[in-house]
C-alpha cells in the first residue's frame, strides 16, 4: 500500500488530540483525506488540518474507494452502529472508546440511567458485542481499539519490565480522575452509556487487563476475568450550587463516584477508581505490584517539570495540562501530553497495522472485555453484589 487513506468521523476534542498523532507518523505515507462531520466547525477544521473533502454524511465516506480507514471519533452511542456501516463496507476501523454501551431502547422510561436495571444492561449490551465481533470477525478488516492508556510510555515501559521478570502481577490500582467534564452529553446515560466508571474508569482497566495478559503470554498462563465488585454514587449531590465554582461535572442520571475490584482466574486483584470532583488537573496513574517489586506509573500528573508562577495574566497562552483551573503556583506542567499519554504511539501502531498487515497492541479483545467489567460493575453496585463471569 503505497499511501494510507484514512477517513476522521468527528470533528471535536478527540478528533483534534488525532489529527495531531496522524501528522506525526513516521515510516510510513499517511494522508487524512476526508472528514465526515455535522458540526458547525467541520469546514474550519478540515481546512486547519488540511483535509481536502468534507462530507455530511457517513454513507458518502464508505463509498469513496480511496479510502482505507475509518477512525470513529464520535459521542459514544455512534460507535457500535458506525463499527459496523464500516466494516460491511470494506474499511479498516479505528474505534474511540467505549467500544459500546448501553443507550437505551424504546419503551425504556427516561432518564434511563435511573429507572433502566443495570442487570438488563448488562445483557443487552453483552448482545450487541456479541453481533459487532461476528461482523468484525467476518469482515476480514482490521479494528483497533483507541486506548491511549495501553500506549502510553509509562505503562508501556511497565510491560516491558513485566516480560523481562516474568514476575506475577498480584495487585494493580489504576485511576483516572478530573473536576469534571466540559461535554453536556457526559451528564446523561443515554449519551454516554454510564458516568465516570465508563467515561474515564476506563482507561485504567483496560490498561490492567492488557498487563494481565501481557504477564500471561510471558509466564505461559492462561489468566482471565472471573469477578467484578464495584460501587458507585453521587457525591456532588452534597453540594449546593455556590459551592461547585471549580468543578464541571452535572449528573443527571450518571454516577460521579466509582471504584471497581477485578478479581482474576490466578486470584489476584486489580482496583479502579475514577471520580469527577477531583481538582487540580487530571489524573492518570497506575500502580502495578508484582512478586519482585512495584512500578508506579505516573502518566499524570508527572515531574517532568515542576513550575512556580505567579502572574495569570502573563501565563494565557501558555498550556500546563487537561483540567487544571489556574495556572500560579505549583504546577506539574504536562510537556508533549499527547506523547505522554500514547496517542502519537497509538495511532503509529494502528498504521503499521494497516501497512503490514499485523494486530494492534489494543484491539477487539480488549474492546470488549472493558465493556464486559464495566457494565457488570454497574450491575454489582446496584445489587450490592459480586458478579461472576
Amino acid at each position: 500500500m503505497k499511501k494510507i487513506k484514512v477517513g476522521i468521523v468527528g470533528s471535536g476534542f478527540i478528533a483534534e488530540i488525532h489529527m495531531y498523532a496522524y501528522k506525526r507518523v513516521f515510516g510510513i505515507d499517511v494522508e487524512v483525506a476526508a472528514l465526515v462531520s455535522t458540526g458547525d466547525n467541520a469546514a474550519e477544521f478540515a481546512k486547519r488540518h488540511h483535509i481536502p473533502t468534507v462530507y455530511r454524511d457517513l454513507r458518502d465516506l464508505l463509498q469513496d474507494k480511496a479510502i482505507h480507514v475509518v477512525d470513529i471519533c464520535t459521542p459514544p452511542s455512534l460507535h457500535a452502529p458506525m463499527i459496523v456501516e464500516c466494516m460491511n463496507a470494506g474499511k479498516h476501523v479505528i474505534s474511540e472508546k467505549p467500544f459500546t454501551g448501553y443507550f437505551g431502547r424504546e419503551g425504556d422510561k427516561n432518564p434511563i440511567g435511573k429507572h433502566v436495571s443495570k442487570s438488563l444492561m448488562y445483557s443487552r449490551v453483552l448482545e450487541e458485542m456479541q453481533k459487532t465481533c461476528q461482523v468484525i470477525a467476518s469482515s476480514g478488516q482490521l479494528f483497533m481499539y483507541a486506548e491511549d492508556w495501553v500506549y502510553a510510555p509509562a505503562v508501556a515501559k511497565t510491560v516491558e519490565m513485566i516480560k523481562a521478570t516474568k514476575d506475577k502481577i498480584l495487585f494493580m490500582k489504576g485511576e483516572e480522575s478530573h473536576s469534571g467534564s466540559h461535554a453536556a452529553h457526559a451528564a446523561e446515560w443515554r449519551e454516554t452509556g454510564g458516568g465516570t466508571l465508563i467515561r474515564m474508569g476506563c482507561h485504567p482497566l483496560t490498561a490492567m487487563l492488557h498487563l494481565k495478559q501481557e504477564e500471561a503470554k510471558v509466564r505461559g498462563e492462561v489468566v482471565t476475568l472471573t469477578e467484578i465488585s464495584a460501587d458507585v454514587g453521587n457525591v456532588l449531590a452534597s453540594l449546593q450550587r455556590k459551592e461547585r465554582s471549580y468543578i464541571q461535572a452535572n449528573p443527571i442520571d450518571v454516577e460521579d463516584w466509582c471504584t471497581l475490584t477485578m478479581t482474576f482466574s490466578d486470584g489476584t486483584k486489580g482496583t479502579v477508581f475514577s471520580g469527577d470532583m477531583i481538582l487540580g488537573g487530571v489524573r492518570n496513574l497506575l500502580e502495578t505490584y508484582t512478586s519482585g517489586g512495584a512500578l508506579f506509573a505516573n502518566i499524570t500528573p508527572n515531574n517532568h517539570l515542576v513550575s512556580y508562577m505567579t502572574d495569570e495574566e502573563k501565563l494565557a497562552n501558555i498550556y500546563i495540562t487537561e483540567k487544571v483551573d489556574r495556572k500560579t503556583g505549583w504546577q506539574y506542567v504536562c510537556l508533549e501530553e499527547e506523547w505522554t499519554r500514547g496517542y502519537n504511539q497509538e495511532i503509529q501502531d494502528f498504521m503499521e497495522c494497516v501497512a503490514f498487515g499485523r494486530q494492534p497492541k489494543s484491539g477487539l479483545n480488549l474492546a470488549y472485555e472493558t465493556i464486559r467489567a464495566i457494565y457488570a460493575g454497574y450491575w454489582s453496585a446496584e445489587e450490592g453484589k459480586r458478579i461472576k463471569l
